[in-house]
């Protein structure tokens, strides 16, 4: 519902462009990333005059979801997003989809052409609807009948509820320069029905209880439920694995965490998924990277589900619920089981066995690299964004999360070029922390535009490039089921020197003993840091 003061100062707005902006004031927003063009230069023009939001120009509009889902996903707050008609928004749409996969909150104000006449070949015009309710979890189209300050709430309050995650809004480029005259002011505002799980929750409670070798899986779904998870877990003794999207929601360095399942997890993780006899998983979709698309995933125990959505076709007990809610349900009424002294004697041994080799070898390897990383600036605590390959799966392995929101990957897509930008976003939503961007050469290529909203926006980011000039993800799949043909070798330009041409600091990593200094290097310095490191090109991981 508006509050009366919010109500007073819509009446005073002159244009439709105007009430959005003051509406999203009304909603806290502080930054949008964005884009303007003819569509939109009439909010531009109300965002020019006001000092509580500030305006990030990006050189890409799907940089710009992607910052935005890094604001979004180390803040908590919805991401905002405006560009224009046409190519504008027609750039996002992968931005969307990985904010969709991921459940990231966002709000995308997207630019279209007047909407009083759109028959016949009309200068940037495209369907938006149509083009993003695939990758989206719901369009908005403005028109002359809707009170667009409602609209804009509504789109806010969607992106927030249940499952989180991308909303689209077209704005037609009349309706904003029209004047504003607020409709009728219906509440739409649903009372939340929070169900009762009392039964529910004695039911786990009794599977916990006579069970012998249970462990409990995390994903992303359970971000806002860390201090209950830790209670679960120190209540109950449960050994803890995780998703690639639920790392640093449990302490990586707690002796119960065992690390990441699935197709690029840790053998321990993995081992215990094979050998429990109750799976209780929150907050996981059970997607196909995790599951290995193995019929027989944990065919072998029982498994309990616990998610906002049906995410388990196969679960023997599903919780439709939030997991923080659940869990508190859950403590209030706990009665533990003593653990089995056996069961976690042997996910130790485990955890013994999978035990880090030195490295012998002279050449760079990037789990070195990685490991160096980790324990160097373990004492900042950073938020660490990956782009995607193997550089991504072995900063999961390797990097010692403790905290949530500290972990900031492309989960269910897997987008290439994610990583600067979303760093961008990143320490908006978080200035005093360490930014790590933990990239590619192939990764930081789709993306690396950006190094000039960096450079205008004093974003002190350090980006750190594995440099082993292929495409390593690609030429690893290739090697092993396609007899080494290979059509991802790169030629890379120097990174030093385009760092150069945007007036940033770069140093190059050639051996082992220059690691350290340049990461002394970067680190102390002020502004964007790059250090290109030169990795073995035929690593695996």
């Amino acid at each position: 519902m508006y509050n009366s003061h919010a109500m007073t100062n819509l009446l005073q707005v002159k244009t439709s462009a105007s009430a959005l902006v003051e509406t999203l004031k009304k909603l806290g927003v502080d930054s949008i990333f964005g884009y303007p063009g003819a569509s939109v230069l009439s909010i531009y023009n109300e965002l020019f005059n006001t000092q509580e939001i500030k305006h990030y120009l990006v050189r890409h509009e799907q940089a710009a979801v992607h910052a935005a889902e890094g604001y979004a996903r180390v803040s908590g707050k919805t991401g905002v997003v405006l560009v224009t008609s046409g190519p504008g928004f027609t750039n996002t749409v992968t931005g969307i989809a990985n904010a969709y996969a991921d459940s990231t909150p966002l709000v995308v104000l997207a630019g279209d052409v007047t909407s009083e006449n759109k028959e016949g070949k009309i200068f940037q015009n495209v369907d938006i609807t149509s083009i993003a309710k695939s990758c989206c979890k719901k369009t908005y189209t403005v028109s002359q009948n809707d009170d667009i300050a409602q609209v804009i709430t509504k789109a806010f309050k969607e992106a927030q509820t249940g499952v989180k995650g991308p909303v689209v809004v077209a704005l037609p480029r009349n309706i904003l320069e029209n004047n504003y005259s607020p409709k009728d002011k219906t509440n739409f505002e649903q009372i939340e029905i929070i169900p009762d799980l009392t039964e529910q929750a004695s039911s786990l409670q009794k599977l916990i209880n006579t069970s012998q070798n249970p462990l409990l899986l995390i994903g992303g779904g359970c971000l806002d439920a860390a201090e209950e998870i830790e209670k679960f877990v120190s209540e109950f003794q449960l050994p803890v694995v995780s998703t690639l999207m639920g790392i640093g929601i449990y302490p990586s360095e707690n002796n119960m965490y065992l690390g990441m399942i699935g197709l690029n997890g840790v053998n321990s993780a993995n081992n215990a998924l094979s050998k429990c006899d109750l799976l209780i998983a929150l907050g996981t979709a059970f997607s196909d990277r995790s599951t290995c698309k193995k019929n027989d995933f944990a065919s072998n125990c029982k498994v309990v589900s616990v998610n906002i959505s049906h995410s388990q076709k196969n679960a023997d007990l599903e919780i439709i619920s939030d997991v923080k809610i659940f869990l508190n349900e859950l403590l209030q009424n706990k009665k533990q089981a003593e653990a089995n002294k056996k069961w976690h004697a042997h996910l130790d041994a485990l955890k013994d066995d999978s035990a880090d080799e030195t490295e012998s070898f002279e050449c760079l390897h990037s789990s070195f690299v990685l490991k160096t990383i980790s324990e160097y600036t373990k004492s900042y605590e950073p938020v660490v964004v990956t782009d995607v390959g193997q550089h991504q799966m072995l900063t999961a392995q390797f990097f010692n999360f403790n905290k949530p929101r500290k972990f900031i990957t492309s989960g269910g897509l897997g987008t290439m070029g994610f990583g600067l930008p979303a760093s961008i976003g990143a320490h908006i939503a978080n200035p005093g922390s360490l930014i790590l961007n933990i990239t590619g050469d192939g990764s930081f290529q789709m993306n690396l535009q950006e190094l000039a909203t960096c450079r205008e926006h004093h974003i002190p980011v350090k980006i750190i490039i594995m440099n082993n000039s292929y495409l390593g993800m690609v030429r690893q799949l290739q090697e092993k089921i396609y007899n080494n043909q290979y059509q991802v070798e790169m030629i890379n330009p120097d990174f030093t020197k385009i760092a150069e041409a945007y007036d940033l600091f770069a140093i190059r990593v050639n051996r082992k003993a220059e690691l350290i200094p340049a990461l002394e290097k970067a680190i102390h310095h002020q502004g964007t840091a790059i250090i290109d490191i030169i990795i073995d090109s035929f690593e695996n991981i």
